[in-house]
C-alpha cells in the first residue's frame, strides 16, 4: 500500500534557515517533534507508543520551596521564587508562563515570558522532566502538546510529570519575527545561484534585508536569544516546578542546551539525557561538513534499502540509483517545476523533501512514493513533504517562527565563515564529502554576514564538573547528528554514559527498541545508570 501524505493538528518539525535557497549550512531538528511531521507521511507510524490516557489536569499555583529558591544566582531571587500559575489547557494539560530576564547581563532592566506545558504524571510523582525537541527553534509547548501521550513509556508518565517550554524567542515565548507567510512563499521560490558573484551578491542583500526585517519586526530580545541564556532559564524553569535538581530529556539541539546547562549549572543536574548528540567543540563547519556526510550515507543507506523493494523507481546498483537521484535534483534545480498547487519547486526545496524521510527509516516508502511521481514528471509530493519541513499548512499559513529562531540562534552561537574566497573554498569540500548534498549545505555564511549581533560564544569543549553522571546517546544511522559527535560529547563529558542504538534516522529514544527505553527509563526513574558503552 502506498503512503499517504497527511498531517495530524499541531505536527510540525524543523530545520530551515529562514530562505534556504539564500543560504545552506547546518540542519539539526529533534526527532521528538520532528516525528509528528513524519507520522504524516504513513497511514500507521512507527514513532509512537501505545496512547496512554491524560490525567485529569487541575488548575494550581506552584510556590517555589524556599531552599530550592535559596539556589538562585545574585540578582535573580525575584525569578527563582516567583509564583507560577498552572491553568487547564489542551484537554489534560496545564499551561503556564515563566518570567525570566531578557538580558542576564543586567537582570533589572526588562523581562520577558516562556510559555510551558505540562502533562501531569499518571502516578505518584517523583518530579518533573522538562524536555526541549530540538531546533533551534523546537516548540517544546507544541511537543508535549502533540505527542506527550505517545511518546513516553508508560513507566515515565507514572512517576514524572512531563513539562515542555517554548525557548526564548521561539512560537510563544518572545517570538523572532520577521516575514508574512505570504512572504515566506515566494522567499522559497528564489533562486540564488551563490557559486557565481552576481548570485552571491543577490543572497546577501536578500539576507540583510531580512535581518533588517527581524530587527523591526522582533525588538530587542533578538539581542539575547542564544543558547548559553536559554540555559539559564533552563534552571529558572527548574525551580519554578519545585526541583532541586534537573530531570531533562533533550534531543538534538536539545542536547546542545543541555550540555551548556550542565557546564553552568554542574551542582544543579540530577538526570540528563542527551539523545541525538552535537558535539559543541566543533565550529559551525565542521557541524556542517559532519552533516552533509551523514546525511549521504543515509540517502545510500536509503537507496539500498529502496532497490530491493518492488516499487522501487531506481534501477540497478546502488551507485546507479544514487546518479539517479543527483541527476533528478540537477534537472529541477536547473529548471525549477510548477507543483500541482501552483508554487514553484526549486531544487532547494526539492532536496529539503529529500532530508525529512531520512530522519527516520519508517517514512522511506512516503520518500520512494515521492521520488514515483517526480521521475514521472509531478513534483507535488516532494512540495508537501518540504513544507512539513517549514512548518506550512496546506491552507498557506505557517504554523511556527522555527525558520527564523533557527537563523537568529545559529547567528549568535557560532562564528561563521562568511568571506567569499572562505565560503567558496567551502563549497568545494563539501561537494568532495557529499557530492548529492554538498552544494545545498554550502554558503551558509551568507546567513549571518550582515546579521546585527555579533556571535557570543565560540566553540568548546564541554565543561563539565558536577557529580551528577549524565546519559548520551547515538545512532549508528543518524543523518543529523552522526555518532561520533556522541562519541565526543561522552568523552568531553568524562561523568557520563554512552548508549548507541544501532539503527537508522534521527535520534533513539521513542522510535527505537525497548533495550533504548528500558536504559533510559530505569535512568530516570530508579536512579539506574546504563553500562557504559551499550549497544542496542
Amino acid at each position: 500500500m502506498k503512503s499517504a501524505l497527511r498531517r495530524p493538528a499541531g505536527a510540525r518539525s524543523r530545520d530551515r534557515s529562514v530562505q534556504p535557497a539564500a543560504g545552506g549550512g547546518a540542519r539539526l531538528r529533534g526527532f521528538a517533534a520532528l516525528c509528528l511531521a513524519l507520522a504524516s507521511l504513513l497511514v500507521l507510524s512507527a514513532c509512537s507508543l501505545p496512547f496512554l490516557p491524560t490525567p485529569t489536569a487541575k488548575p494550581s499555583t506552584s510556590t517555589v520551596d524556599p531552599s530550592i529558591a535559596a539556589s538562585a544566582p545574585k540578582g535573580l531571587e525575584k525569578y527563582y521564587s516567583q509564583s507560577v500559575k498552572w491553568s487547564s489547557c489542551e484537554d489534560g494539560f496545564q499551561c503556564a508562563e515563566v518570567k525570566v530576564p531578557l538580558d542576564y547581563g543586567n537582570p533589572d532592566s526588562a523581562e520577558i515570558t516562556l510559555s510551558a506545558i505540562k502533562l501531569p504524571s499518571t502516578g505518584t510523582k517523583k518530579g518533573s522532566i522538562l524536555v526541549n525537541p530540538g531546533g533551534p527553534g523546537g516548540s517544546g509547548v507544541d511537543f508535549v502538546k502533540d505527542a506527550g501521550n505517545t511518546h513516553f513509556t508508560e513507566k515515565l508518565r507514572a512517576n514524572f510529570d512531563v513539562v515542555g517550554f517554548d525557548p526564548r524567542g521561539v512560537k510563544r515565548s518572545a517570538p523572532v519575527t520577521c516575514m508574512s507567510d505570504a512572504e515566506r512563499d515566494a522567499a522559497r521560490e528564489k533562486v540564488f545561484r551563490k557559486e557565481t558573484d552576481q548570485g552571491l551578491a543577490a543572497a546577501l542583500a536578500f539576507n540583510k534585508s531580512l535581518a533588517e526585517k527581524c530587527v523591526e519586526k522582533t525588538g530587542p530580545v533578538l539581542e539575547h536569544i542564544d543558547t548559553v541564556s536559554a540555559a539559564k532559564d533552563l534552571d529558572v524553569l527548574r525551580a519554578v516546578v519545585n526541583d532541586a535538581k534537573l530531570n531533562y530529556l533533550g534531543y538534538s539541539y536539545g542536547t546542545f542546551l543541555g550540555s551548556a546547562y550542565a557546564s553552568l549549572f554542574p551542582e544543579n543536574v540530577g538526570h540528563l539525557v542527551l539523545d541525538g548528540a552535537v558535539d559543541p567543540s566543533i565550529s559551525n563547519e565542521e557541524l556542517t561538513a559532519g552533516q552533509a556526510r551523514a546525511f549521504e550515507k543515509a540517502l545510500r543507506t536509503y537507496v539500498d534499502d529502496c532497490l530491493r523493494q518492488k516499487e522501487c523507481p531506481l534501477s540497478g546498483s546502488v551507485d546507479n540509483g544514487i546518479q539517479e537521484i543527483r541527476d533528478l535534483i540537477n534537472a529541477v534545480d536547473q529548471n525549477p517545476q510548477t507543483a500541482k498547487d501552483g508554487r514553484l519547486v526549486t531544487g532547494t526545496e526539492f532536496v529539503n523533501g529529500l532530508f525529512l524521510p531520512l530522519y527516520d527509516n519508517q517514512s522511506w516508502p512516503a520518500l520512494t512514493q515521492a521520488l514515483d511521481s517526480a521521475f514521472s514528471g509531478d513534483v507535488s509530493q516532494m512540495m508537501r513533504i518540504a513544507d512539513l519541513g517549514a512548518d506550512r499548512e496546506a491552507n498557506g499559513t505557517y504554523s511556527s517562527n522555527s525558520a527564523f529562531a533557527f537563523q537568529a540562534i545559529n547567528c549568535l552561537d557560532y562564528p561563521m565563515v562568511t568571506d567569499t574566497a572562505g565560503m567558496r573554498a567551502e563549497e568545494t569540500r563539501l561537494k568532495q564529502e557529499s557530492p548529492t548534498f554538498g552544494a545545498f549545505f554550502a554558503y551558509g555564511g551568507v546567513t549571518c554576514k550582515d546579521w546585527p549581533y555579533k556571535n557570543t560564544r565560540t566553540p568548546a569543549p564541554v565543561d563539565y564538573t558536577g557529580s551528577a553522571p549524565i546519559v548520551v546517546i547515538g545512532t549508528t544511522g543518524d543523518p543529523a547528528t552522526p555518532l561520533e559527535w556522541a562519541q565526543s560529547l561522552r568523552k568531553q563529558l568524562e561523568n557520563a554514559s554512552l548508549v548507541t542504538w544501532e539503527g537508522e534516522g534521527h535520534t533513539a529514544y521513542g522510535r527505537s527498541n525497548s533495550c533504548v527505553s528500558t536504559a533510559v527509563d530505569d535512568y530516570f526513574v530508579d536512579g539506574k545508570l546504563p553500562q557504559d558503552g551499550l549497544q542496542c
